[in-house]
C-alpha cells in the first residue's frame, strides 16, 4: 500500500474537493485507506490505532471517527492533515458506534463490558454508560434524535435506549447474530441484519416491534454463507444496499416492497457498504480480498475493484 505523506496528500485532496473521498478502515493492517471516487484509485494511507473497525465523518467532513478496537478509543482524525486530534474515551472493545443527529455525542458499543458508552465530542468526556445485551455491536441513532439503538449478537435483540435520559427503554428479540442496524432516512422503520439467521428484521420504531423478515437467498450459493453485516440506504430511501458476508455479494432491495431484486457478486467475505452522496453508487469492503468494489447502481454491476489495506472492514463516504 502507497504511503502520501500527509503535506501532499493534503494539497491533492484541496485540489479535487469536488471528487467523492472513501476512508476505508483496514482491521488487520491499522490504516485507513483513502481512494478517490473520480478515479477509482487510492490516494493515500493514514496509521490508526490498532484493529480499526467501524467508521463514520463528522457532518461537515472534517473529522473522521475511527473504532480503534484492540486499543479501546475511538479515534478522532483530522480530514484535511490525517492527523489524530484525540482518543476519546469509549470503553473497551468498541467495535462500532453511532454520531447522535446533531453531531455533538457519539454512541460506542463496548463488546467485553457489555454497554453503551456515550461520549461529548467537544468535551471529550462520557456522558453517560448504559448496560446492554452481551456482544454489543451494530448502533444506530434515529433521525428524530430520541433513540440509539444497540443489537446484542448474543442474545438476539436490539435494545433502545432513549438519549434523553440515557436510559435503556424497550427490547426486541430478533434473529440469531444481529450484525447491523439502520434507519431508513425518514426513520419510520429500523432495518437489522441477523447474520445467522441469513434474514434482514424491519421494525417499527414506535412499537419496537418486527413487522416484516426478508429472506435472502442467492441461486447457488449455500445459505450458511449468506451472512448478512451492513445495511446502508440510498439518499432517496428507495433503495437498501446489503454486505452479505461470505457469500461474496451484496444485495440490492427494493424498500417500499421489502424485497431483493438484485444479488451482485463482488470480493471476499463482504463486511461494509457505503453510497455515493448522489445515490448512484455503493462501495464494497471485501475483508478477504483485500479491495473495494465500486457498484453502479443503474446497471447493478461492479464497475471497479481498488486496492485497500489489510482486511478492510468499513466504509465512510466523502463529499
Amino acid at each position: 500500500m502507497m504511503r502520501m505523506p500527509v503535506a501532499a496528500l493534503a494539497l491533492l485532496l484541496a485540489g479535487a474537493a469536488s471528487a467523492e473521498t472513501l476512508y476505508v478502515s483496514n482491521e488487520k493492517g491499522a490504516t485507513v485507506t483513502l481512494i478517490d471516487g473520480a478515479t477509482a484509485k487510492p490516494i493515500g494511507s493514514w496509521p490508526v490505532g490498532k484493529r480499526p473497525r467501524g467508521i463514520a465523518l463528522s457532518a461537515d467532513g472534517k473529522t473522521l471517527f475511527v473504532c480503534a478496537s484492540d486499543d479501546n478509543t475511538v479515534q478522532m482524525i483530522d480530514t484535511a492533515t490525517g492527523r489524530i486530534l484525540a482518543d476519546l474515551p469509549s470503553g473497551d472493545d468498541p467495535e462500532q458506534f453511532a454520531l447522535s443527529r446533531d453531531g455533538k455525542q457519539l454512541f460506542a458499543a463496548n463488546e467485553r463490558q457489555n454497554i453503551v458508552t456515550a461520549i461529548d465530542i467537544a468535551k471529550r468526556t462520557v456522558t453517560f454508560q448504559t448496560p446492554t445485551g452481551e456482544e454489543p455491536e451494530g448502533m444506530a441513532t434515529s433521525p428524530d434524535g430520541r433513540w440509539v439503538v444497540a443489537t446484542s449478537e448474543s442474545e438476539n435483540s436490539v435494545h433502545w435506549i432513549d438519549i434523553a435520559s440515557g436510559q435503556e427503554k424497550a427490547v426486541t428479540t430478533v434473529g440469531l447474530r444481529p450484525r447491523h442496524a439502520e434507519f431508513t432516512p425518514d426513520g419510520k422503520a429500523l432495518w437489522v441484519s441477523s447474520e445467522i439467521e441469513g434474514i434482514i428484521q424491519i421494525i417499527d420504531p414506535a412499537t419496537q416491534k418486527i413487522v416484516k423478515r426478508i429472506p435472502l437467498a442467492i441461486e447457488g450459493v449455500p445459505s450458511e454463507s449468506i451472512l448478512p453485516d451492513g445495511i446502508r440506504f440510498t439518499p432517496d430511501g428507495r433503495q437498501a444496499v446489503v454486505a452479505l458476508g461470505r457469500a461474496n455479494h451484496v444485495a440490492i432491495v427494493d424498500v417500499a416492497s421489502a424485497t431483493p431484486i438484485r444479488y451482485i457478486p463482488v470480493g471476499r467475505r463482504v463486511w461494509h457498504v457505503g453510497i455515493s452522496p448522489d445515490g448512484t453508487r455503493a462501495y464494497s469492503a471485501n475483508g478477504l480480498s483485500d479491495t473495494l468494489s465500486i457498484i453502479d447502481l443503474k446497471s447493478m454491476a461492479v464497475t471497479a475493484t481498488v486496492p485497500a489495506g489489510r482486511a478492510p472492514w468499513g466504509i465512510a463516504v466523502g463529499r
